[in-house]
């Protein structure tokens, strides 16, 4: 009697090693898929006065400037994108939103190589209505924000 006992025990104990190294390997399962999921936000301003790594991606936001606009050979388009304080130009090889224009805002995914933010994604966004917090501080803090609620 005494030796089931026993091995009840190590079966028991057996099952929660099992189960710990479970939950140790989806967690890091996990945080390893969501590396390249964060993404942080950054204004054209900030951009300018700290160059992210060319390898790192985040995501950039402001105003599509006026009469940067260029659709080139193929489907690369260029564009510049500022906050009032600087500007910084986009490449992006893809189709474009229905909203997309000049003067309107906008927000890309991608990376910062050699002065030029290269876009894997780009939203745009038809009024600051609907911007994200981040985007219309950093356009406030260079003044160039309108509240569209006057």
């Amino acid at each position: 009697m005494a030796g089931l006992k026993n091995l009840k025990k190590r079966r028991r104990v057996q099952v929660i090693l099992v189960a710990a190294v479970a939950l140790a390997l989806s967690t890091a399962m996990i945080g390893y898929a969501m590396r390249d999921g964060i993404n942080f936000f950054r204004a054209p301003t900030q951009v300018a006065e700290e160059p992210p790594a060319p390898n790192e991606v985040f995501r950039l936001g402001g105003l599509v400037e006026t009469g940067t606009l260029v659709r080139g050979q193929g489907e690369v388009i260029t564009f510049k994108v500022t906050d009032g304080g600087a500007s910084i130009p986009v490449s992006y090889a893809g189709v474009l939103p229905d909203l997309f224009e000049e003067g309107q805002g906008m927000i890309g995914t991608g990376r910062y190589v050699n002065g030029v933010f290269e876009a894997s994604e780009i939203l745009a966004k038809h009024d600051e209505t609907y911007m994200p917090k981040e985007v219309t501080d950093a356009l406030k803090d260079q003044g160039v924000y309108q509240d569209p609620n006057g």
